[in-house]
């Protein structure tokens, strides 16, 4: 319990809580004391104005019925609920008449306000004397009488002792407040660090299909969690493609430079020059398609990267589609294919002309690869097309073809590195060039959708590959 309780007062709400509760205090105690300083002020000047009137009142009494008058107004107004502090004292000091017992000895002797409050004894308590704190005016008149009116302070003080006391409860009671506050808040907030720690130890042991928790509360605990669950999985993608790049350069690398190897083994055998002409070429041939090969893995990293985002602009899809679709036409004709384009004009978004140009080539070279009219298939009447749309705030780049497509269980493998649907490596190819494609779309902000184009062909269904870009922002 004592280790939790640590642990609470470790998180920083609990910290700004605290924080927050002891300036409130520090503000509420100053602003108590403060009314209450000027209340006794405000008291201590109305209680001198009382005294004020009351003073001038006996002095004018005195002037018009002399000493025996002010005997009597002094006793009617001491008989009076709440009544002042009257006294009547010889030349001497010596109390003559009033309605208290005594008071504190010197009072008598100046004429004026008493600058500091004295002491005084009330006849209703002479058999259990207290302390009672008071301030009057001394009056001399003309005859040598002293005249002493004076108030109780005691009602200041009990108002500074209720405002005290107030504030002492008010202290308490928020206080106990944000003890439960705390542990309520706070338990809930270990809780839910508690989860946060054991998915992540489970996600440092290496399982990152692990994700932290999230709850419904959208708070900062449940934006953090998002953030790092988006970054998991996308580490988990990276890791994935990496460890499939692992096991498909080892297997599909092995092959072409176990070639390499035997053609320099048969070079270095062999007498006749022609022959080992011909190895040499045939290895300078391999190691151009492993050149190929390393140069598409690095694009896609670089790519992945965005370690060239930097240099996005605006460029003229439309423009591009169709200087491409032009480059790759002869191509085409030579394979026995007829290519088709329809493509709407002045599209222009935001990117990499050189990274989307490239696209495309792969799209183009896929779809001439794949389609019917290959040798074997020259009876079918092969197709490819090149459509560019703006439909539903995307420009929709599709390169089409009638040849044998991908079944729809194969459409999201298809678009990893080095998976082929040709199992037997019979035709060209590295498997990365819907990788790459794919790898561009995402740095455009756009995707990639596969689709058969001709649903109702199951001989020849044909493959569709859209390019999706997002139309860009005014």
């Amino acid at each position: 319990m004592l280790a939790r309780a640590r642990l609470m007062f470790r998180s920083t709400a609990v910290r700004l809580s605290a924080l927050y509760i002891l300036l409130f205090a520090l503000c509420a105690a100053f602003l108590v004391f403060y009314v209450t300083a000027m209340s006794e002020r405000l008291l201590a000047q109305q209680t001198r104005q009382s005294l004020q009137e009351e003073v001038s009142d006996i002095q004018r009494a005195y002037e018009r019925g002399g000493i025996n008058l002010l005997l009597r107004m002094m006793e009617r107004r001491a008989r009076q609920p709440g009544a002042n502090l009257y006294v009547i004292a010889g030349p001497n000091g010596e109390m003559l008449a009033g309605n208290v017992a005594s008071v504190q000895p010197g009072v008598l002797d100046d004429q004026g306000w008493t600058d500091i409050p004295f002491t005084y004894e009330p006849y209703a308590e002479v058999d259990r004397p207290g302390r009672h704190l008071a301030t009057a005016n001394v009056t001399r008149l003309d005859n040598g009488l002293r005249v002493m009116v004076g108030r109780d302070l005691g009602d200041p003080s009990r108002f500074r002792g209720i405002v005290r006391r107030a504030l002492m409860v008010a202290l308490t009671i928020m206080g106990v407040g944000a003890l439960v506050i705390w542990f309520g808040i706070g338990r809930n907030a270990l809780k839910r660090i508690d989860r946060m720690s054991a998915a992540s130890q489970k996600i440092m042991a290496g399982d990152l299909s692990q994700r932290l928790p999230v709850g419904k509360s959208g708070d900062e605990f449940d934006r953090l969690s998002d953030s790092l669950n988006a970054m998991l999985g996308r580490i988990e993608k990276l890791n994935e493609g990496l460890r499939q790049v692992s096991d498909n350069i080892a297997h599909d690398l092995k092959t072409p430079l176990t070639r390499l190897r035997n053609k320099a083994a048969d070079a270095l055998d062999e007498d006749r020059e022609e022959v080992r002409r011909v190895a040499l070429e045939g290895i300078i041939g391999e190691s151009d398609q492993l050149i190929r090969t390393f140069n598409a893995l690095l694009m896609i990293s670089r790519v992945e990267a965005g370690s060239i985002a930097a240099e996005m602009s605006e460029v003229d899809l439309s423009a591009i589609s169709a200087d491409s679709a032009e480059l790759y036409e002869p191509a085409a004709e030579e394979a026995g294919l007829a290519l088709t384009t329809d493509l709407e004009s002045d599209l222009v978004v935001n990117g990499n002309r050189e990274l989307i140009g490239q696209a495309i080539f792969n799209l183009l070279d896929n779809a001439i690869k794949y389609a019917v009219g290959a040798p074997g298939e020259a009876g079918r009447e092969a197709k490819i097309g090149v459509h560019l749309v703006k439909r539903d705030g995307t420009f929709r780049l599709s390169v089409c073809d009638n040849g044998p497509g991908v079944p729809a269980d194969k459409r999201g493998e298809v678009t990893k590195r080095f998976f082929r649907l040709d199992e037997s490596r019979s035709k060209p190819g590295t498997g990365l060039g819907l990788s790459l494609v794919e790898a561009v779309m995402e740095l455009h902000g756009g995707s990639l959708e596969l689709s058969a184009t001709h649903e109702d062909n199951p001989e020849a269904p044909g493959l569709t590959v859209t390019m999706v870009f997002p139309e860009p922002k005014p």
